[in-house]
């Protein structure tokens, strides 16, 4: 089992920019594939970013590339997601989650534990 809490959230102006984090329980952090997720109101949850267990690979959605950085420490059990150049619509609640399959993947069905996850909301 594994427990992920996320922070970091908050309110950011357009352009701005903000560091989620999601620090996991347990001592197999690093055979996980973590993903970022997020859901506006109304809408379905989203991927936005996933890294392999080394941290070796990435995978970004079309929408975030070039402006989101996903990353991990195994030695701290965290993942982070850096966002700069924020924009309105990436306004959302920000989910972390754990996949124990090696593959990255962009369904939500495929990650097995979820965190709580966090407001972010882009002003403009």
């Amino acid at each position: 089992q594994v427990q992920l809490v996320e922070s970091g959230g908050g309110l950011v102006q357009a352009g701005g920019s903000l560091r989620l984090s999601c620090a996991a329980s347990g001592r197999t952090f690093s055979s996980y594939v973590m993903g970022w997720f997020r859901q506006a109101p109304g809408k379905e949850r989203e991927f936005v970013a996933a890294i392999r267990g080394s941290g070796g690979s990435t995978y970004y959605t079309d929408s975030v590339k070039g402006r989101f950085t996903i990353s991990r420490d195994n030695a701290k059990n965290t993942v982070y997601l850096q966002m700069n150049s924020l924009k309105p619509e990436d306004t959302a609640v920000y989910y972390c989650a754990a996949d124990k399959s090696p593959l990255l993947r962009i369904g939500v069905a495929g990650y097995d534990y979820w965190g709580q996850g966090t407001q972010v909301t882009v002003s403009s």
